[in-house]
């Protein structure tokens, strides 16, 4: 939900589909295949990528005495669980990149929240940080029972707000580490007043979704295509009366929520019991509780560079890395906080 500064973006050629490169090379190449028409390199170069290759399995999680149904994605069957939460407009797509890099090492799941991706609800405008955070409560209770796996919450901008929640309700147990994405109060706090201006400002109607991808990568807010053909899709819904793609979540309708999202965040960011990690996309993001929290060594702070506001779509190598990293340096195992000297006398 952020603006993106276009002289940064990577343009034509990067991303290429790997299959690209040699497809002409077989017996009907050349002489024998007519022209392509023009439009044929960029409706291949940003045609939509199924998840499938990236997450092993979608899930619907399916919420007891409620009509809601969660689409969750998972990939991995071995170490922490590494729960995600997407920002406002996007989905559980946006980590599809990540998770194919964690996967060997971790269980990644990435659930749709309220409103978004293919998650229904019996109302999905109420997007108010407690109904949010009741929900990702729910999706890992109806998951895992009463004695889930060790689990590390992963959050994105509004998701790193609802991510911070959950986990200052200290309700999930099991709950050894918070890894909160570009998202500061301050910052925030500030940007509300421009936040209609910048969501009007988007473009808003697509007359396929291969256009959607394109406009995601030149003029809005992603900087990788290869994530941009996954992720977007999943963002968009088809608008019958106009026949055109347009946004699934309208944020627009939201505001009476967004106040909620970020209001207090730094102090119950610095409070919640676990190891943190806060991944910033830019340096001067830190208010002054989080300056101070920093100081006295209460979180880690990581600046990813070369970046966008989803750090986690535009470089999902690097992020993957961070947090693989922090499991690691945190020793935080399947079942658990692992501690050395025991791991040979358990036979873990």
């Amino acid at each position: 939900m952020e603006p993106v500064l276009l002289s940064s973006l990577q343009e034509e050629g990067e991303g290429e589909p790997a299959a690209a490169a040699g497809e002409d090379s077989s017996a009907f190449s050349a002489a024998a295949v007519p022209p392509r028409p023009a439009t044929h390199h960029s409706l291949h170069k940003y045609a939509p990528l199924d998840w499938s290759a990236y997450f092993d399995e979608e899930r619907r999680v399916a919420i007891p005495d409620t009509d809601d149904v969660f689409n969750v994605y998972t990939a991995g069957s071995e170490g922490p669980v590494v729960f995600c939460l997407h920002g406002g407009g996007y989905s559980g797509l946006s980590f599809a990149l990540a998770a194919s890099h964690m996967k060997d090492k971790a269980r990644v799941v990435a659930m749709d929240l309220r409103g978004h991706g293919k998650s229904t609800t019996s109302n999905d405008l109420d997007l108010s940080i407690e109904t949010l955070t009741n929900d990702v409560i729910a999706v890992i209770r109806t998951m895992y029972g009463a004695s889930p796996p060790a689990i590390i919450l992963v959050g994105h901008s509004m998701g790193g707000s609802v991510a911070v929640h959950v986990a200052a309700r200290k309700e999930i147990r099991n709950l050894h580490g918070l890894v909160v994405i570009d998202v500061v109060e301050g910052t925030a706090m500030a940007s509300l007043v421009h936040m209609q201006k910048i969501l009007s400002n988007r473009a808003q109607h697509f007359p396929s979704i291969e256009k959607a991808i394109e406009w995601s990568v030149k003029g809005g807010p992603l900087r990788n295509i290869e994530s941009a053909r996954v992720s977007i899709p999943s963002t968009l819904k088809y608008d019958e009366s106009r026949e055109c793609y347009t946004y699934r979540t309208p944020l627009e309708q939201t505001e009476k929520y967004w106040k909620g999202w970020y209001e207090g965040l730094s102090d119950k960011f610095l409070s919640c019991p676990v190891q943190k990690i806060l991944l910033l996309a830019g340096t001067d993001r830190l208010d002054r509780a989080l300056t101070i929290g920093q100081m006295q060594g209460k979180f880690q702070m990581v600046v990813v560079r070369h970046t966008g506001h989803a750090i986690q779509e535009d470089v999902p190598e690097e992020f993957a890395s961070h947090i693989l990293n922090f499991i690691s340096r945190n020793k935080i195992g399947p079942n658990g906080v692992e501690i050395p000297g025991l791991i040979k006398k358990w036979g873990h």
